[in-house]
């Protein structure tokens, strides 16, 4: 946990009042493009992920801005990581574990101002689109979500509800994909996407928040065709997988993987089509990404536009033989981060640690706002204009209550609610292929990074499911 210090925002404010008194800023507020995408792991080809998928439109934004390298989630799964971004708190400060939580019913978080809500405080122009809670595109129910209508302007589809519906014939959703002959711009997130640049092409009378959801890569693919056509079978890499990779982790590890759907994928030869369905949907989540980005550029807020871009959590492709999320490894909590605003210099790296949780406090800076009495993150701004300085940061990711990754420049250290542990070296073993945890040797090791999680567990809060019941509502197999 790390606390907004005045001292420290108000040294930032004047480094950027600084940096933000050229004709960009003209003495106003920047403008904010916030753009959450869905399920995108560490694909996108500047981040050297396990596998690749060429991304121009994230590495035009790149050119533009910072790309954080090692970012990751606060929570491997959608509800707990969006609340965290949004409330800027972690879900061990606020028991937030699970997709099945109303975070608005939170005890915690229901007094707290989320981003767009400090936004729409400081007297911006609130819009939104897509998915940015908690939603799913199974049901009425899970399209509308974990919404919060109170700071929005305006939101599109609408007040009540996040996700459009794409339907397929013959299809069935959830662990599905397709190559669809609709075009872009009649998928969920073309139209989205569509109405996002419409927004974006108005003049307003105050600076503008506008935060948009793309849905995709998150299942079911179902995508227009050409973007399958980028990804030909015979073209495809598959992540490594050894065969005794599973072999040296602990009961509660043994529990996290062995997915039962990786094994169905497998048994019935479908896991190359499964993992191009996924690459096509990144792709075509790429496109949506290159469509805002054009649209920024003929707007007449271009010159004054903080953009951030960044993923909710990472995705198994088979690693540790699981599809998904809800883990605690690498593939599962390193997800891309870009922030761009005016005054910065573009086409920077940074390779240190940092959080989702960043979000709140690095926007509340750049846009010069007072300090919000608690957020568990730290500002990026220092990076921002000095990638390559170290920090010696080690950042926290939650999964469940009581269970944690800590993940330093080197270390990568899991210890789940059991006391079962899991310890990888990221610089030598990348895919944590190796659990150094029960080698005396690293004793010293656990014991420095264990120092390092939550001292304090919130309990689960709220209990029970914000869905329905039935098996067809349920918007995740957890």
């Amino acid at each position: 946990m790390v606390k907004n210090r005045t001292a420290a925002v108000a040294l930032s404010c004047t480094v950027l009042a600084f940096l933000f008194s050229g004709q960009a800023f003209s003495g106003s507020r920047p403008n904010v493009l916030f753009i959450a995408i869905d399920d995108l792991n560490a694909c996108p080809d500047r981040m050297g992920g396990e596998t690749v998928v060429q991304t121009p439109n994230i590495n035009r934004l790149a050119d533009r801005g910072v790309f954080f390298m090692n970012a990751h989630c606060a929570a491997p799964s959608c509800g707990p990581s969006r609340a965290a971004v949004l409330s800027g708190m972690a879900p061990a400060a606020t028991g937030v574990y699970s997709n099945n939580q109303d975070w608005r019913k939170n005890s915690v978080l229901k007094d707290r101002p989320t981003i767009p809500q400090y936004f729409k405080d400081q007297g911006y122009e609130v819009v939104g689109g897509g998915k940015i809670y908690h939603a799913s595109s199974f049901s009425e129910i899970q399209r509308a979500g974990l919404f919060d209508p109170k700071p929005w302007d305006d939101y599109f589809p609408s007040r009540k509800q996040q996700l459009l519906e794409d339907v397929i014939e013959g299809h069935s959703g959830r662990f599905d994909w397709a190559a669809t002959e609709m075009s872009p711009e009649e998928t969920g997130d073309g139209k989205v996407v569509a109405w996002a640049s419409e927004m974006l092409a108005r003049e307003y009378d105050r600076p503008l928040f506008l935060a948009v959801g793309i849905y995709h890569p998150h299942y079911p693919w179902y995508t227009p065709r050409k973007y399958y056509d980028r990804h030909p079978m015979d073209q495809l890499s598959l992540p490594e997988i050894p065969a005794d990779d599973m072999d040296d982790l602990p009961p509660a590890g043994q529990k996290m993987g062995n997915d039962h759907y990786h094994k169905k994928m497998v048994e019935d030869g479908e896991w190359e089509e499964y993992v191009r369905g996924y690459n096509a949907a990144v792709s075509f989540a790429d496109d949506m990404v290159g469509r805002l980005l054009t649209a920024l550029e003929k707007s007449p807020h271009a010159e004054n536009t903080v953009v951030v871009l960044w993923s909710d959590h990472g995705y198994h492709n088979g690693q540790k033989q699981r599809w998904e999320k809800y883990a605690l490894w690498e593939q599962t909590t390193r997800v891309p981060l870009i922030f761009s605003a005016p005054g910065f210099k573009g086409g920077l790296e940074c390779a240190e640690p940092v959080s989702l949780l960043d979000i709140f406090p690095t926007l509340n800076d750049i846009c010069g706002f007072p300090a919000v009495e608690r957020l568990d993150g730290e500002s990026l701004v220092p990076l921002m204009q000095n990638p390559g300085k170290k920090t010696g940061r080690a950042v926290v990711i939650t999964t469940k209550y009581k269970t944690h990754a800590v993940r330093t420049d080197r270390w990568r250290y899991i210890r789940y609610a059991n006391g079962d542990e899991e310890l990888y070296d990221q610089k030598k073993d990348p895919k944590n292929f190796t659990n150094l945890a029960e080698n005396p040797e690293y004793a010293g090791v656990k014991a420095e990074l264990s120092r390092l999680l939550p001292a304090y567990n919130a309990p689960i809060n709220p209990t029970g499911n914000w869905k329905k019941k039935s098996p067809e509502l349920q918007a995740d197999h957890k």
